[in-house]
């Protein structure tokens, strides 16, 4: 990592401030933030304790064909947790929106752009898929799948996240279980703006205890941090305190400025990604 990237904090990011928007190709808008700080708060170090990928989808791309006629997709990108950086959003955005009157030869000219200026933000090979409008009625909506937590009619009075409250039953036998609920919710670590999420949590382990699941997980209410910081602390604190042999955390947050994101962490292979399929508040 550079001095210079090193430095690059989200304080420092558009985020928040007025930003002009540029309608030209242009990836020095893109602004990576080193994922190591934030690890380093919960515990992570060099050595991940689980792998996954950060699926963004992107709502609003668009560029001239050589003959200036517009051009539209949505695009698919899927960074790899173990890349060293994250990419600030609203800098995304912003790239993108570069591309609206940029002239290419086609939609493979913009996948090989999109691909070796993101890889180079992320710091490690990122994918790239495109979906072209003749293909829009294909696509899918589907909920994740889960024993509902948010049907528990509990007492909260705690809106920051509390890892103490997770506990599981570790005198019985292990279960495997897929729990999920919709009442994820925090708040953007620069701007304090609220972002929405649905989480779904499969693990094999000790039964962990619902309603204190719940509970912690309504205590990102108040919680200011990126998407993929606030699932990485759930992986970590699940982990710590409720101990499960297998453990995947997946999050599906609504989008902002046309993208979503939706980070995915696991120490168990299943054999292929999570399905990426939008959810209804999607």
């Amino acid at each position: 990592m550079t001095d210079a990237l090193s430095n690059n904090s989200p304080e420092q990011s558009l985020l928040g401030k007025v930003a002009t928007y540029k309608a030209e190709y242009d990836p020095s808008l893109l602004f990576p933030i080193p994922r190591t700080d934030k690890r380093a708060e919960i515990g992570v170090g060099a050595t991940l304790p689980f792998f996954g990928v950060d699926i963004w989808n992107a709502y609003e791309v668009s560029w001239l064909n050589q003959r200036g006629k517009p051009q539209i997709v949505i695009a698919t990108i899927t960074v790899p947790a173990e890349s060293p950086n994250i990419i600030e959003s609203k800098s995304f955005k912003l790239y993108l929106n570069s591309f609206n009157q940029t002239r290419l030869a086609d939609a493979e000219a913009l996948v090989q752009l999109l691909k070796k200026d993101l890889s180079a933000a992320a710091g490690a090979s990122v994918h790239v898929s495109l979906c072209m409008s003749e293909h829009f009625g294909q696509l899918k909506m589907q909920e994740l799948e889960g024993c509902l937590l948010d049907r528990l009619d509990i007492d909260v009075d705690a809106y920051t996240p509390d890892p103490s409250l997770l506990r599981a039953n570790h005198d019985e036998a292990p279960v495997e279980e897929t729990l999920l609920s919709h009442l994820l919710k925090s708040n953007c670590l620069v701007t304090g703006q609220p972002d929405w999420g649905s989480v779904q949590i499969r693990y094999v382990g000790s039964q962990i205890d619902q309603e204190s699941l719940l509970r912690y997980l309504i205590g990102f209410r108040n919680h200011n941090e990126f998407h993929e910081q606030c699932v990485e602390r759930i992986f970590v604190d699940i982990m710590q305190h409720c101990k499960p042999q297998k453990l995947a955390v997946y999050a599906r947050y609504t989008r902002r400025g046309g993208l979503d994101i939706n980070p995915w962490r696991s120490n168990f292979s299943t054999g292929q990604s999570p399905d990426n399929s939008r959810n209804a508040r999607q």
